[in-house]
């Protein structure tokens, strides 16, 4: 914005004042919202920081001042590299323990109980949400500049955007168990969002599995409360309508695809009716009959 206004021939820190504050967002958290998460705020002059950090007092219960508008969104970026490399990290291992027979769920919950030096990261079907399939890639193209490779950032990318790939490819083993291709196919679905509880679909890594099952001549419909029609998005062109979760339509699927795991879902419900479950999420781990038909994935 700063070298638009500067046109006008009004200089920044001088005819008018500029600040750097960068989101903290976290879509349904019950604990904390806009008002209650810290903001980091910089700016590259000091009246233009104390400026921001008075604009932002009146608001936000705690301001965080950095020494420039570069640290500011060095600390954004920071924060969701931490978790993507974290989110592949745990990925990973789940896939290496799902080759040894290793439940990653229990795992995870056992290494929970260290009270030091460790915090849980959950695995899933890929990453979602505007922040953390995108910004660390930010960092990727600048470092560029400086002649230096982001080696741990593109990993931890690699193994994430390949999620979606590795469900699928259990989904097709499970399927071919029953003695069924996933050509011809009909699968559900469960829960488009990139998270529980919301709406969102940015980035959601439920529109790349309908895409992948569409590509292997299977028909993938969808089921989710809070999104009740499906229409153009930034990378797909899908137009459908929510399918209604009864009985009889769970077992009109070969599969059901357990992608987000909604809290309204009855999951006993679900895994007694449908055919086959692949769950992404460890959202039938409570589920006590019926659990030949679930894969996890």
């Amino acid at each position: 914005m700063r070298p638009i206004i500067e046109k006008s021939g009004l200089k920044a820190h001088k005819d008018f004042y500029l600040g750097f504050s960068p989101e903290r967002e976290d879509p349904n958290n019950p604990d904390f919202n806009t008002r209650t998460i810290p903001k980091v705020i910089g700016a590259n002059h000091p009246t233009s920081l104390q400026l921001t950090k008075a604009l932002y007092d009146e608001v936000i219960v705690r301001t965080v001042p950095v020494s420039s508008s570069e640290a500011a969104e060095a600390t954004k970026l920071l924060e969701n590299i931490f978790r993507s490399v974290n989110i592949a990290m745990v990925n990973e291992m789940k896939m290496i323990l799902d080759r040894m027979g290793i439940d990653v769920w229990e795992v995870i919950h056992a290494a929970s109980t260290k009270p030091f030096g460790y915090m849980p990261f959950y695995p899933g079907p890929g990453l979602g949400g505007h922040c953390i399939p995108i910004d660390p890639f930010y960092l990727t193209w600048k470092a560029r500049e400086f002649e230096i490779s982001t080696r741990f950032i593109e990993l931890a990318g690699e193994v994430n955007t390949f999620m979606p790939f590795y469900v699928v490819n259990k989904l097709v083993d499970a399927l071919n168990q029953n003695q069924k291709s996933i050509n011809g196919s009909r699968i559900l679905i469960l829960g488009l969002a990139y998270k529980k509880n919301i709406d969102d679909l940015r980035e959601s890594p439920s529109l790349k599995l309908m895409e992948i099952i569409s590509e292997k001549g299977g028909m993938a419909d969808y089921h989710d409360p809070y999104i009740p029609k499906l229409g153009h998005t930034r990378h797909y062109n899908f137009e459908m309508k929510s399918v209604e979760l009864t009985a009889k339509n769970l077992k009109g699927y070969d599969a059901v695809l357990i992608s987000t795991d909604h809290s309204v879902y009855d999951m006993n419900f679900i895994v007694k009716h449908a055919n086959l479950v692949i769950d992404t999420r460890n959202a039938t781990a409570k589920v006590k009959t019926g659990r030949e038909k679930i894969v996890r994935a």
